[in-house]
């Protein structure tokens, strides 16, 4: 009676259950989002350093979380319950983000000076509250530290916040310096030496580069993704494969669904 009922169209369990798995990580990334930016203290000021016309990008960030949560619940429903709507909207909205994707990749290319100068304006907004919050702090000082840059385009940049600048009313003893993370690194000392950077825009520029990294972050991160430029097209290709497997995956999950529905 079985047979008869099917007629020997069934939905695959393989193909069901995988795609909710795939969803379960739409889930996982959502929530690790969410629950990152709601953290206290997490950039507090994140809005006073970006030029978005005030908009707040905390709230850019919980749009994409909500978003990726909304994607995955109707992945994983879908899936279980056999829903062919659920089914269908997760694989046209997985198609929509893969083109916004696509779209943004090319732009990236076409636009990338100005993206060059708009990263430049952010590094600077940055040194300007570098003070400001410890965990800003924390992060300009890991970004020069790893690519071994000072400021977004040298180490004058850092003329841009009050306790460095060189003004003759700077009463900071910070003036005329940089943060430690702008120093080079000494393989035979254990202990981090943070007033390395003390004083050292008084000298030429000559014997500054003896002290700190005197390229700007912004040709540092250029020169980056050059030397790594066949691990980010790897990257990017490869999410693009995975979004391109899901969309494949929940057709065939409509298509074996309305198989079956059809010969009832």
């Amino acid at each position: 009676m079985s047979g008869n009922h099917y007629k020997g169209h069934e939905v695959s369990c393989c193909i069901k259950y995988f795609i909710f798995g795939f969803n379960i990580l739409f889930w996982v990334r959502a929530a690790g989002l969410g629950s990152g930016l709601g953290a206290p203290g997490v950039l507090s000021n994140l809005s006073s350093i970006t030029d978005l016309g005030g908009l707040d990008p905390v709230w850019l960030f919980m749009v994409v979380g909500g978003v990726m949560f909304i994607l995955g619940f109707a992945g994983c429903i879908g899936a279980l319950r056999e829903n062919t709507f659920l089914l269908k909207f997760f694989s046209v909205f997985l198609g929509i983000i893969f083109f916004l994707e696509l779209t943004t990749g090319v732009l990236a290319f076409v636009f990338k000076d100005w993206i060059k100068d708009q990263l430049n304006l952010f590094i600077n907004n940055n040194i300007r509250a570098y003070r400001d919050d410890i965990d800003l702090q924390n992060l300009i000082d890991f970004t020069q530290e790893y690519w071994e840059c000072c400021g977004a385009f040298g180490a004058d940049d850092w003329n841009l916040n009050i306790y460095f600048n060189c003004t003759d009313g700077n009463p900071s003893r910070e003036k005329c310096g940089v943060p430690f993370s702008c120093c080079t690194k000494d393989p035979a000392e254990d202990v981090i030496n943070t007033q390395c950077g003390y004083d050292i825009r008084a000298k030429p520029d000559s014997e500054q580069k003896d002290y700190i990294n005197v390229k700007g972050c912004v040709p540092q991160f250029e020169k980056w993704l050059q030397d790594n430029l066949t691990l980010v097209a790897g990257i990017f290709i490869g999410v693009a494969l995975l979004q391109i497997f899901g969309i494949c995956l929940a057709q065939n999950l409509v298509s074996d669904i309305e198989a079956v529905r059809a010969s009832w």
